[in-house]
């Protein structure tokens, strides 16, 4: 009989360019490390992050309606941090972490355990890559 052995988990190795990007994007949204630790083990609906129910359970600072929520959401999963959750019914209203959004939370949840706030150029340059969409050639 041979022994089972353990498998070896492997980390993709993402552009610097992609990983600053995500984190940038993930900081200057409203939401806590909470909130994606939770992602990470399990799906999250929509649902528990808006309004009161997403102070409550620790996963935003402050109360924020449906649509925001989402329009946050869809950013974090174009920026590869994100994905939906399928059933057997289709797209449900819950989402998971990615493996991309798996390792700045493991960062994070190092040093400092919560995710560092945006500083000014943050805010910019996420505001930039998320509203101005430039043509690539």
């Amino acid at each position: 009989m041979t022994a089972v052995q353990p498998q070896k988990t492997h980390r993709i190795e993402y552009p610097e360019r992609t990983l600053k990007r995500a984190a940038r994007g993930m900081k200057c949204l409203p939401f806590k490390l909470k909130l994606f630790v939770t992602m990470r083990d399990r799906s999250v609906p929509l649902l528990a992050i808006v309004d009161a129910a997403g102070v409550q359970n620790n996963y935003a600072r402050s109360p924020l309606n449906e649509r925001s929520v989402e329009n946050s959401l869809l950013w974090l999963i174009q920026l590869g941090v994100l994905r939906r959750e399928v059933d057997g019914q289709g797209i449900t209203d819950s989402f998971r972490l990615t493996p991309l959004g798996r390792q700045l939370v493991a960062l994070w949840e190092q040093s400092p355990g919560e995710i560092p706030p945006p500083s000014w150029s943050d805010r910019l340059y996420n505001f930039l890559n998320r509203w101005v969409r430039f043509p690539t050639f």
